[in-house]
């Protein structure tokens, strides 16, 4: 047993399932949300199957009063990750004003509106076993690293949630707590299904929530996975911006907003 006391967002598919099904054990009480409850009260029966003390909640990340008192009333916590997310559709004939609002709301707004009332909450709690008040870790993504022009605020979104958990950290240290940022690749998620374009590297979830969770117990302040898919990031990354958007919108066009 890790952490004790964890709460995950967005925990209702993907990585957010696999992450509360791998942290699922006696003695650990799990506090998961999202907004489909059918389907997040079947997550929580699978991890109290494993032993642990599940108590679900149907909020939305984008309600910040909501988040504060969900947070606020969810007593110690040694763990948060901040996963919700959601993508849009690529290029400029499928992201609309009201996908690209939707993306930054729930990415951006969606992390700050989890993390800051966590960092309140671990800030006047004592430190754990470990050393630590508690741990934040905000499910980002590889595309931070390329501004594709294919899914625009997708990577701007994921960017922009990458740059501050990391920067944040430097400071929330000396208050014993610790910030870790979460940059997949391409994993099996509802929101990857509908690709119709080659995804190298692509894992499963409970792959991608191994090396998560791995990543956060090793302390790392960055954790990106795979490697290679991160090396031609960068690369493609470093390119002049005419010629990346020429290469990345050589893709197909991906259906309206999915989340993951």
């Amino acid at each position: 047993m890790r952490w004790p006391n964890i709460l995950i967002t967005g925990a209702s598919s993907g990585i957010g399932t696999a992450l509360a099904e791998a942290c699922a054990a006696p003695g650990v009480t799990l506090h998961l949300s999202a907004r489909t409850t059918a389907r997040l009260e079947a997550v929580a029966a699978a991890c109290r199957a494993k032993g642990a003390t599940v108590r679900p909640a149907a909020v939305d990340v984008r309600d910040a009063a909501a988040m504060a008192e969900w947070i606020g009333s969810a007593g110690r916590l040694d763990l948060v990750i901040a996963n919700a997310g959601v993508g849009a559709g690529t290029g400029d004939s499928w992201e609309s004003a009201e996908d690209c609002r939707a993306v930054f709301e729930t990415n951006l707004t969606g992390v700050l509106n989890t993390a800051l009332p966590a960092i309140a909450a671990m800030a006047a709690q004592a430190p754990g076993a470990d050393g630590w008040r508690g741990r934040i870790a905000v499910v980002a993504s590889i595309a931070a690293f390329v501004a594709a022009p294919s899914t625009p605020a997708y990577c701007a979104s994921k960017s922009a949630a990458q740059r501050w958990t990391e920067a944040r950290d430097a400071t929330e240290r000396k208050r014993g707590i610790r910030m870790h940022s979460v940059n997949p690749g391409f994993v099996r998620t509802p929101m990857t299904s509908v690709n119709a374009f080659p995804m190298p590297f692509l894992m499963e979830p409970e792959q991608a929530a191994r090396r998560t969770l791995d990543g956060i117990a090793a302390g790392r302040l960055r954790i990106v996975y795979p490697r290679r898919l991160y090396a031609l990031a960068r690369v493609v990354g470093a390119l002049p911006p005419a010629w990346r958007n020429r290469l990345l919108m050589i893709p197909p066009p991906k259906p309206p907003t999915q989340a993951t």
